[in-house]
């Protein structure tokens, strides 16, 4: 067999070690050929590749990014797309592909295996963990250690200037990352988009934390975080070049209203891509191998237009027709019974 694969959308620590899992499954344990393609889709759409060998791949276990190059973006922006991916397939010889990527990604995965019958396996992609059909995405347990890192750090230099840091995370749909480095970091407020927030109840939980003598707040909220209706302004923003909010800066406006409100001095902090750089943990790591190597037996099973996922620490197979154009959002209870429990 010959298996295409390529990395679509943000890049994401681990990306690189599901690359080298699917190789050495692949080429080792199959005798198959892998061929990547450069910069997501736009590789496919212009046949720009490189032969993924075992050889080739030594040494990226441990290494952030994709060496494959990633963007967004789709064969459906273009006129015949669709078709010119089926015919450039056949030119190479590709006889089934791998999609790591996020939803974005595995939607149009999706669609060319139901119109023009390409066979596809998707690997669920993302930090911001919010893929329908998996327990968890690799780069997301790295993204959370970064950010509790950030978090921890913050603490002294707030108790030492007593001031409120206010700290930004990924998050554009979803809070999971606010909500588990909020928790880990011992954050005194976390705003999810879950989860409309009223800046009267976080300045009051703010109050509460110094009148206790602790002379130090850190208030993580996510990118996509946003207030109640009437109870501050409501941000907004610039549109990217695919028709979504270029979030970024509600850090920024959440610390100006808490200033006012308590009188406390009041820092932003926007960690931003730092999250997703770098090294993956050995979590993940681990993660992106299982996903790797569960991706290339699938192809040979005969299986196709399904995603591998986690579900209770077993990797399973899911339709991406489960999974497709849904958002898996924070565990509520884990917020709304745990994490609030720490407010103030």
């Amino acid at each position: 067999m010959r298996i295409g694969v390529l990395t679509g959308g943000g890049d994401c620590p681990g990306l690189n070690a599901v690359l080298r899992a699917v190789v050495r499954k692949a080429i080792n344990d199959h005798g198959d050929s892998v061929v990547g393609f450069l910069d997501a889709w736009d590789g496919v759409m212009d046949m720009r590749t490189m032969e993924l060998t075992v050889a080739g791949l030594a040494g990226v276990l441990p290494r952030g990014g994709t060496i494959l190059g990633t963007r967004r973006g789709s064969p459906y922006d273009f006129a015949h797309g669709p078709q010119r991916v089926k015919e450039n397939l056949a030119t190479l010889g590709v006889d089934a592909l791998i999609v790591i990527g996020g939803n974005g990604s595995l939607t149009v995965a999706s669609r060319l295996h139901d119109e023009i019958g390409v066979r596809v396996v998707g690997v669920p992609k993302t930090i911001d963990n919010d893929i329908e059909g998996t327990d968890v995405c690799f780069g997301f347990h790295t993204a959370v250690q970064i950010a509790t890192d950030a978090i921890d750090r913050l603490h002294t230099t707030a108790e030492s200037h007593d001031r409120v840091m206010v700290v930004e995370v990924m998050g554009r749909d979803t809070g999971w990352i606010a909500t588990h480095a909020g928790i880990a970091g011992g954050a005194t407020a976390i705003l999810i988009p879950e989860r409309p927030f009223d800046i009267g109840d976080i300045a009051s939980a703010v109050k509460r934390k110094h009148a206790r003598g602790r002379y130090a707040s850190i208030v993580v909220v996510a990118e996509g975080a946003m207030p109640k209706a009437g109870t501050m302004p409501q941000p907004q923003y610039e549109l990217d070049p695919f028709g979504r909010p270029r979030l970024g800066g509600i850090s920024s406006e959440v610390a100006r209203e808490l200033e006012q409100l308590t009188g406390y001095e009041t820092r932003v902090v926007q960690i931003g891509h730092v999250q997703r750089g770098g090294t993956p943990n050995a979590f993940d790591r681990v993660l992106s191998t299982r996903l790797g190597v569960a991706a290339v037996t699938a192809l040979h099973d005969g299986v196709s237009n399904c995603m591998v996922a986690v579900r209770n620490d077993d990797i399973c197979l899911v339709s991406l027709a489960e999974v497709v154009g849904k958002t898996r959002y924070v565990d509520l209870s884990l917020y709304d019974n745990v994490a609030t429990v720490f407010f103030g």
